[in-house]
C-alpha cells in the first residue's frame, strides 16, 4: 500500500511547524520551497511534517486559518516536487512526548479527546482529498504504557470520525514507549485496511543520543561509542524490528518507521555506518521510513558538518 502510493524513503521536516519558538520568521522561513526541491534531488520520495496543535488552534480550540494555510503550502510544495507527505500531529492539547511542555490530561479528559477528534475532522476535511500522496499520523510518540487501553479507544474513535471526511487516506498509528517497535504488540488490530503501524528507531540510544543532555535519564551524556564497539549491524536491527514484524504479520498490516537518526555529537563517518546498518534491515523487510531530520534539530542531514558524507549517506536513508 505505501509503496503503491510512492512512500519508501523520506525525511522529517522537524523544527518547522513543531518544537520551535512559533515566531513568524520561523514558521515562514525555516523551510521553504527550495528545501522541498533539495529533498527531491536527493532521490527521496516523501517528507514527514510534524505539526503542533497550537500552530492550528487557539487556546480555546478555535482554528487558526493561517496555520492551515501553512500546511496547505507544504502540501502544494510536496506535490509540485513529486513528494508524498505525512501529516503528523506532533503535539495535541493535553499531551506532548516532551514532558517539559507541560501538556497533561489528554488520556483522562473527554474534553481534550473531543478537541483532538474535531481537529482531525478539520484536517481530514481539508486534506482528505489528497489521499493519493498525503498520509495522516494521529499522534507522535505516546509515552506511558499505562495509557494503552485509553489510546486504543481514542484511535478507534478518531479514525471512525476521520473516515467521514477521508475514507481513503492511509492513517499511521504508533504505540507507547515513544513509538517503540516492541510496544506495537499492544495495539488493537487495525481499524480498517488503510491503517499502518508506525514505529520509531533510535537504537541503541546510547549511540544515537550520546551527549544528549535532555536524554540524561537514559544515557551517560559523557560517554562516547562507535558502531563497531556496540555491535551495530544489520542483524542488530533485524532483531530490534522482530516484534513489530510479527505483530504486523499477524494483523495483515504494513510497517512504517517515522523517525530514526543519529545526534550531531557523533562523527559523520560513524553516522554513515549506522545508517548503512539500519538501511539494510529496512530494505530486507520492505519498511518505508523517514529519517530525523532534514535540518538542524541536533540531527540535521542538510547541515554543513555532513557535507563530506552526505552524497553517500543519502543512499542509505
Amino acid at each position: 500500500m505505501l509503496k503503491e502510493k510512492g512512500f519508501h524513503k523520506g525525511i522529517d521536516l522537524g523544527g518547522w511547524l513543531s518544537q520551535c519558538d512559533y515566531s513568524e520568521d520561523r514558521l515562514n522561513n525555516f523551510i521553504t520551497e527550495k528545501d522541498f526541491e533539495i529533498i527531491a534531488s536527493w532521490g527521496l520520495d516523501h517528507v514527514r511534517l510534524p505539526i503542533d496543535y497550537n500552530v492550528l488552534e487557539n487556546e480555546d480550540g478555535g482554528y487558526k486559518q493561517e496555520g492551515f494555510d501553512r500546511v496547505c503550502r507544504a502540501v502544494e510544495c510536496a506535490k509540485k516536487n513529486g513528494l508524498g507527505l505525512v501529516l503528523d500531529l506532533h503535539k495535541t492539547a493535553g499531551f506532548s512526548f516532551d514532558q517539559d511542555e507541560n501538556e497533561n490530561g489528554f488520556f483522562e479528559s473527554e474534553k481534550y479527546q473531543e478537541r483532538f477528534y474535531k481537529l482531525w475532522e478539520k484536517l481530514a476535511e481539508s486534506f482528505g482529498a489528497y489521499n493519493d500522496f498525503v498520509l495522516f499520523e494521529l499522534l507522535n510518540e505516546v509515552t506511558d504504557p499505562s495509557v494503552i487501553t485509553a489510546w486504543n479507544g481514542i484511535v478507534k474513535n478518531c479514525i471512525r470520525r476521520i473516515r467521514a471526511y477521508a475514507p481513503d487516506t492511509v492513517i499511521l498509528v504508533g504505540s507507547y514507549w515513544n513509538n517503540s517497535p516492541d510496544a506495537l504488540k499492544d495495539l488493537d488490530p487495525p481499524y480498517d485496511d488503510k491503517v499502518v503501524y508506525n514505529f520509531h528507531c533510535y537504537s541503541p540510544l546510547k549511540f544515537t543520543h550520546q551527549g544528549a543532555t535532555w536524554a540524561a535519564a537514559s544515557v551517560d551524556v559523557d560517554a562516547r561509542y562507535s558502531v563497531d564497539e556496540l555491535g551495530i549491524t544489520p542483524e542488530y536491527f533485524e532483531n530490534a524490528f522482530a516484534s513489530a514484524l510479527e505483530k504486523a504479520k499477524s494483523c495483515g498490516a504494513e510497517l512504517y518507521c517515522g523517525e530514526y537518526g543519529v545526534i550531531d555529537v557523533v562523527s559523520p563517518e560513524e553516522t554513515l555506518k549506522w545508517y548503512k546498518a539500519i538501511n539494510a534491515a529496512f530494505e530486507k523487510f520492505g519498511i518505508a521510513r523517514a529519517a530525523w531530520s532534514y535540518k538542524e534539530m541536533d540531527f540535521g542531514i542538510a547541515d554543513s558538518r555532513m557535507d563530506g558524507v552526505r552524497a553517500e549517506l543519502i543512499k542509505y536513508l
